[in-house]
């Protein structure tokens, strides 16, 4: 296998290192970045676009639920991602890929089954989880709830994702370093995007999609 560069965010340095192993065993011409927040995962990306992948974990500092997948999907949309969450629930793993993911690797996974994934996405392939049906389907009210935060963009994803933790625009606006007319921009157009009347209302609907997961 040619060089490789892969992006492994996760917030448990344990866990980065049994990921980090996992990938030195596919090839040894790997390069690999470690990110410990959502933020320095986002920086990553961006200062190395040529990465080949990004393992990005579901629960994260800065991020909540699948808003990191949006923002990064949104806005690197030639970087594969494959989620590694401890939530490996089916409804986790089909609403991460049908928000874009590229596979789903489950915590409790082996180094095996994790290097088979990572070796599939590389591969141009898509990795779910064996224990997952892909049948059924999924409730029309939250399959219409993703196509609406589909449409988010990148910082709207992340101004979202900051106002479910209850983050004020004037937070928010420092903490992505913008004017706080800025954010209530952001804000207009996402309960415009969402159909809702107010903030709270959006940050619910965000719930609805991440009520699968745990914490």
């Amino acid at each position: 296998m040619q060089a490789i560069t892969i992006i492994i965010a996760d917030d448990h340095p344990l866990f980065r290192g049994a990921l980090r192993q996992a990938v030195n065993d596919i090839s040894t011409r790997t390069e690999i970045i470690e990110a410990g927040t959502f933020e320095d995962a986002r920086r990553a990306a961006g200062a190395c676009l040529e990465a080949d992948l990004i393992l990005l974990d579901l629960a994260m500092p800065g991020v909540s639920g699948f808003s990191g997948l949006m923002s990064l999907r949104a806005e690197f949309a030639n970087l594969p991602i494959v989620i590694v969450s401890a939530s490996d629930d089916t409804s986790t793993v089909r609403r991460a890929l049908d928000l874009g993911a590229s596979g789903f690797i489950s915590k409790s996974s082996g180094l095996n089954e994790i290097r088979s994934a990572i070796e599939t996405v590389l591969e141009g392939g898509l990795w779910v989880p064996a224990c997952v049906e892909r049948e059924g389907q999924e409730d029309p009210v939250v399959l219409e709830l993703m196509g609406r935060l589909k449409t988010l963009t990148p910082q709207q994803s992340r101004v979202l994702s900051m106002l479910a933790e209850g983050l004020l625009n004037k937070q928010i606006a420092y903490e992505l370093g913008v004017s706080e007319a800025t954010i209530k921009a952001h804000v207009s157009a996402i309960l415009l995007k969402l159909d809702v009347d107010s903030r709270t209302q959006a940050v619910i609907k965000l719930g609805k999609v991440n009520m699968a997961m745990v914490a």
